[in-house]
């Protein structure tokens, strides 16, 4: 029988795509210097992990989700009663968090989105600071989402690493997406690019394997982050 979930995939042959689709095999990160770093796809359809509670923990509604995919934290969130936002520049992975209960845009960060200098958490978790490949306006773009008392927290390599790269997704059957900017960074090097932006790193944290940080603008690193606006409309944007 078919369900909902299977109308969203199609024939599409692209691993990020078939990624979306529970159980598939693994999917890689493919450099153009040969090496292939292993993507945690299962923890993109699983309920969150003890690491994934401790970014949960420290958001603030209404929290933006960028690079959602499937949507596990911000489902998660609504289900706390945090209003959440996905983005995501896949359509699939935008249909499949509504499917599953959650709220999302199929867009870029870049791009116009509602409640611009209103967020309170910003999220880029699954190492999302990589996307654009531009460290620095990413995070400059984030800032300008953030409420002025909001916080950004940011999931980094665990490697001490500042890394520049062109990628493409890959899987074991040898299908390879089109190529695209990424980078990777490691805190030493999210602690520089911050300073340059008048970010503070206000927290930082490690939950097994995995390492996270929480950036505030410099100037209302004092100030109350319950402060500010605490809903978000979607609608005519």
């Amino acid at each position: 029988m078919t369900t909902d979930e299977d109308k969203l995939y199609g024939t599409e042959q692209d691993p990020y795509a078939l990624a979306l689709r529970p159980g598939r095999g693994p999917v890689y990160m493919r450099l153009v210097d040969g090496r292939r770093i292993r993507m945690p796809v299962h923890r993109w359809h699983e309920q969150p992990t003890a690491a994934d509670t401790t970014v949960l923990e420290r958001c603030i509604g209404p929290v933006l989700d960028v690079g959602c995919g499937p949507g596990r934290l911000c489902r998660e969130l609504l289900s706390r009663g945090v209003f959440a936002l996905g983005v995501d520049i896949a359509p699939r992975a935008v249909a499949l968090t509504g499917v599953r209960g959650g709220l999302a845009l199929c867009r870029s960060v870049f791009d116009r989105l509602p409640a611009e200098n209103g967020w309170q958490t910003v999220l880029l978790i699954d190492g999302n600071i990589g996307i654009g490949g531009d460290p620095r306006s990413l995070l400059h773009r984030c800032g300008g989402l953030m409420a002025p008392a909001g916080r950004l927290v940011i999931e980094v390599d665990p490697d001490d690493i500042e890394e520049l790269c062109t990628v493409r997704f890959e899987d074991l059957q040898g299908h390879s997406g089109p190529p695209f900017p990424w980078a990777r960074l490691g805190r030493r090097a999210l602690h520089r690019v911050a300073e340059d932006l008048a970010l503070s790193i206000t927290d930082q944290w490690t939950s097994g394997h995995r390492c996270f940080l929480t950036l505030a603008h410099r100037r209302s690193s004092l100030v109350d982050p319950g402060e500010g606006p605490g809903w978000v409309s979607v609608a005519r944007v």
